[in-house]
Formats: C-alpha cells, structure tokens, sequence
C-alpha cells in the first residue's frame, strides 16, 4: 500500500508539474484576449503567447558591448526560480510530494530571486530605463514582501502551519467559512499578486511609455533565448500567483494525490478556477487606471496594514475562544 501511495503521489505531481508548465502562456493568451476584447479590440489569438514563444527560440540572441559575462545568467535564474517555487505551489490537489516543501517563506524566497534576477539583468548594460526599471520594482519588492509576511502570520494561527499544501488542506477540512480576517488577507494578498505580475493598477502590461515602465524596462536590452525565458517566467508568475490564491482561498474540491478516483474533479475545478480568475483580471484592468510610480508604496502600504489587522483580529479571536 505504501508503495501503490508513492507512485500516485509521484504521477500526481508530475501531471501538475507538466500541466502548470503547458498552461502558462494558454492563461496568458486569454488575459490578453479577453482584455482586447473588453476594450472593443478584435485581439489575438488565445494561443499566441505560444507562437511568441517559438518565434523567439527561433531568433538570435544578442549581447549589448557594455553587458558582462552575466548577462544571459540572469534570465536563467529568473526562469528557474520561478519554475521552482510553481511546481511547490499545489494547483489540482493536495498530498503532492513536494508538499512537504511548499513552505511560503521558501516561495517567496524564490520570488524574490527571480526578482532580483531580474533587476540585475536589467542594470547589466547600464541602461537608463532598465535601472530606473530596477529601482522601481526593488521599492515595490520591499513592500510586497512585507505585506504577505503579515499575510502569512494570519494563516499560521488558523493552519498551524507555513507550507501551501497544510494551510490549503487545513482551510478546506475546518470549515473556516467567511471570516472579516480572511477578507483583509485576501485583499492584501491580491495586491501583492497585482505587483508581483506587473498588472493594472501598478504596471501596464500593454503599455510601452519608458518612463512609466517596470517590468518591461528591465527587458528592452534581451533578446532570442534570453528575452523567451523572461517571458515564460511572467507567464509562470502570473499562473503561480492565480494557483496560490485559489488554492488557499478556494480549497473546496481540490482531489488528494492518493485517491485517483477525485483527479478528474479536483482537475476540473482547478480549470475553472483559473478561468475564473483570468476572467476577472482584464475586466478589471479595463475599469481601472495605473497608479502614479510614488502611489505604489501607498497601495500596497495598504496591503500590509489589512494584512496585520488580519492577524491581529484572528489573535485576538484565539485568545477569547481560549
């Protein structure tokens, strides 16, 4: 029995594996679409994002004079980094094997790699816009970090626990139901998700003002092999934070690696799930503006303060209830 259990957690997190990496540009094909079609656009094709994809693997990859030995290290770290810390993050069930490894400091640790990558590619050729682009998501980064740290400290009085996979199996066993606590993480938790993939309110995607640039500033110098890894990391990222959010708030009906049996359903859900939420994304991008760069602090300022009175409030719940 142990070993029957062994190999179904293994093909379980090799499915999820393969499906997170093959699903990435399809979620982003259909961010894009729908928002170009929210904004009375024709737009592209869901399954762009691939042809970009293999159009790039195709084209040369060049290196500015004024880059060092380093430069086409950064977008390998970025990708691997980013690559890492989704196959930890449980997408259609719970029991996988690197659920003991699904710790949320360890995912951010590696977001914050990827992140810092990233900036130093972007400071690698001495590039106006690419360090402006650095120095904008390094002030990002502080506060977002520090907003889903206070995040954390409400899900480890209510999970016990620090690793995606307990914190998503004890949500969905108690019977947490709709709490004011789990309201302000959420919230916080979506900000930090908006910054972190460089959507509306705090980046443009879609735009290209260099002076209003962050994620894309830091890119303008790559090309080839090197800008295709950046850009399946954002598509890796942007799928990561979706699977994240559903798997800790949404945890209803996701299967358990052991039982074969619950796959085809806790698959399903996963997939709406995510077709959920890339619903919602561009509809709000296309009600919404981008915030002023020195609003950002603020935004997510905000974040870290419902993040605390998140766990303030479920401390305090403990202590009464004690």
């Amino acid at each position: 029995m142990m070993v029957l259990a062994f190999l179904l957690r293994l093909i379980a997190t090799l499915l999820h594996v393969a499906l997170t990496f093959a699903l990435a540009p399809l979620v982003m094909g259909v961010v894009t679409t729908l928002r170009a079609w929210a904004l009375g656009r024709r737009g592209p094709p869901v399954i762009q994002p691939y042809w970009d994809l293999y159009k790039l693997l195709r084209k040369a990859t060049l290196v500015p004079d004024t880059a060092t030995e380093l430069f086409s290290a950064w977008p390998v770290a970025c990708a691997l980094s980013i690559a890492v810390a989704a196959m930890l993050v449980p997408g259609f069930c719970t029991g996988l094997l690197t659920a003991p490894l699904s710790d949320f400091i360890t995912i951010m640790g590696l977001l914050a790699l990827a992140r810092a990558a990233t900036m130093l590619g972007g400071l690698e050729t001495g590039f106006g816009f690419g360090g402006a682009g650095a120095w904008r998501e390094a002030l990002y980064g502080v506060f977002a970090e520090g907003a889903l740290l206070v995040v954390l400290l409400g899900f480890g009085l209510l999970a016990h626990g620090v690793t995606v996979d307990g914190i998503a199996t004890a949500f969905a066993s108690q019977h947490i139901g709709i709490s004011v606590s789990l309201g302000f993480a959420l919230v916080a938790m979506l900000a930090v998700a908006l910054t972190e993939t460089g959507r509306i309110p705090t980046d443009n995607p879609a735009g290209h003002l260099e002076l209003a640039m962050v994620h894309e500033a830091m890119l303008l110098e790559y090309s080839g092999r090197n800008l295709l890894l950046l850009n399946y990391a954002a598509m890796l990222r942007l799928l990561l934070w979706m699977s994240l959010i559903g798997t800790i708030f949404l945890p209803f009906g996701m299967a358990r690696a052991t039982d074969i049996l619950s796959w085809p359903g806790g698959l399903l859900l996963w997939l709406l799930k995510l077709g959920a939420m890339a619903v919602v994304l561009p509809v709000y991008e296309v009600s919404s503006a981008k915030m002023r760069v020195f609003r950002v602090p603020e935004f997510l300022g905000v974040a870290m303060l419902l993040g605390m009175l998140a766990g303030i409030f479920l401390f305090v719940a403990a202590r009464i209830g004690a």
